[in-house]
């Protein structure tokens, strides 16, 4: 009882060792009903509100209560929302025994980090440096105390106080056991590159390795997020030889490639007009088993065709679709394209042979030109067993389809397999009058007539 009453009294008369007692410090701003200069009368309230709710008779003053009354009580008040950080250090000085631990600093750090008040933030870090966490015994520090300082300085490279967040990570060092995880050098890392410094950037990455970051408890190296955002500075910096090297870093650190990455290379590369070394990067990555599966070079092909150079565009294609990394429909089609403006045909009717038997099912207007491109070279049986191959994988011919082969069969004289195509034309509905029908067959009896005379006229 004695010992609740002098709590009481140091309500009514702070000690001079508070950092800031309750009647001298101003509210810190925020959202609440609160005005912006507190009134006496209010000061009562709060001594009042105290004494109801956290200063009980029956209940001793200890972090888990404080942090009760903080979240339940205090907290949700329309007027004394905002003293919560006045309440905290108030209570590190009424008792001799009483001492803050990292549940009460981890509320206290995110109260005032979610509501953007930094410049009590870092006050709040540097009373933690000077009152270090009891829990846990001996000479080691408090496993708490990474956590804590990783959600703050996340929080401080949100809002771009990348200042503060170097001297939280400062202070971190200062209380923890051993090295900082690889997780808040990439929190650093990415709140540098999202700032648009890029050389403090790559400063802090250096002093990571310098520092020598060993694989957590999870085995995590330097990851791939902070290799990707590390690389993408470098190619806005339009460095491509140091983006190359970073990726090679990766490559030493153990660190897989994602398909992030590659898509980030590529891109980089074709960017700066160095397409054909992009080309060359990806067959050495897939060669080296660095490639990560399902890998798609759609980028790539896309900007090979767009330079003339649609052989190398195939020839990556081939390779890697050998070896199991099947490209994607975006990617074939957009090589059929570039394979037909360049008058490579053959290796178009190759490509689509290809897709077929891999379930890669062509939409309908590029399997029509191919099938045009057929017809015209005299081909039109090899381009209807392609028909009959697409029909086996779900594409279903057109009417211009059908078209095609018929007019096809007809340049080539062959009336009975144009007949058949005719019938099957009537039975999907693709003649709509007699007129047609009778065009399409006098086209097919009119062709065999002529072609007649000619093995005639040959033989005499």
């Amino acid at each position: 009882m004695k010992k609740r009453k002098n709590l009481v009294k140091s309500l009514q008369n702070p000690p001079s060792k508070c950092p800031q007692s309750l009647s001298q410090q101003a509210p810190t701003p925020s959202l609440s009903l609160f005005p912006s200069t507190p009134q006496p009368h209010h000061q009562n309230q709060l001594i009042s509100f105290l004494k109801a709710h956290l200063l009980t008779n029956h209940q001793p003053l200890t972090p888990k209560t404080l942090l009760h009354f903080l979240k339940t009580k205090l907290h949700h008040h329309p007027i004394f929302t905002h003293y919560g950080l006045q309440v905290f250090y108030w209570a590190a000085t009424v008792d001799d025994t009483f001492r803050h631990d990292h549940s009460t600093f981890l509320w206290m750090a995110h109260s005032l980090a979610s509501s953007h008040r930094f410049s009590p933030l870092r006050s709040l870090l540097t009373f933690i440096a000077a009152n270090p966490c009891p829990c846990s015994p001996g000479i080691f520090s408090c496993p708490e105390m990474e956590p804590l300082f990783r959600s703050v300085i996340d929080a401080l490279c949100r809002s771009r106080k990348l200042d503060d967040a170097v001297f939280a990570f400062e202070t971190m060092k200062k209380l923890i056991d051993g090295r900082p995880g690889v997780v808040i050098y990439n929190v650093l890392i990415n709140g540098y590159l999202k700032n648009g410094d890029f050389e403090e950037a790559l400063r802090f990455y250096k002093r990571m390795e310098i520092e020598r970051v060993k694989p957590d408890e999870k085995g995590c190296r330097p990851n791939v997020v902070s290799f990707n955002t590390l690389i993408q500075g470098v190619f806005r910096e339009r460095k491509v030889d140091e983006a190359i090297e970073m990726a090679n870093e990766m490559i030493r650190s153990g660190c897989e490639f994602s398909l992030a990455t590659c898509e980030i290379l590529v891109n980089g590369l074709c960017k700066e007009g160095r397409v054909l070394e992009g080309s060359d990067l990806v067959i050495d990555f897939f060669r080296r088993g660095l490639l990560p599966k399902g890998f798609d070079c759609c980028s790539l092909v896309e900007k090979l065709c767009g330079k003339a150079d649609v052989g190398r565009a195939f020839r990556v294609v081939n390779e890697l679709w050998m070896k199991g990394n099947v490209p994607s429909l975006i990617a074939c089609t957009t090589l059929i394209e570039g394979l037909r403006r360049s008058q490579r045909r053959d290796d178009a009717f190759e490509l689509m042979e290809k897709m077929l038997k891999d379930s890669i099912v062509p939409d309908i207007v590029t399997f029509n030109c191919l099938m045009q491109d057929l017809c015209d070279l005299g081909r039109t049986m090899n381009a209807d067993k392609f028909r009959l191959l697409a029909l086996t994988k779900g594409l279903e011919p057109d009417e211009m389809t059908y078209n095609i082969l018929v007019y096809g069969y007809t340049r080539d004289g062959r009336r009975k397999e144009g007949e058949n195509l005719v019938d099957e034309m009537l039975d999907k509905g693709f003649i709509p009058d007699i007129a047609t029908y009778n065009r399409l067959m006098d086209g097919l009896s009119d062709s065999t007539s002529s072609t007649l005379k000619k093995v005639r006229a040959v033989h005499r």
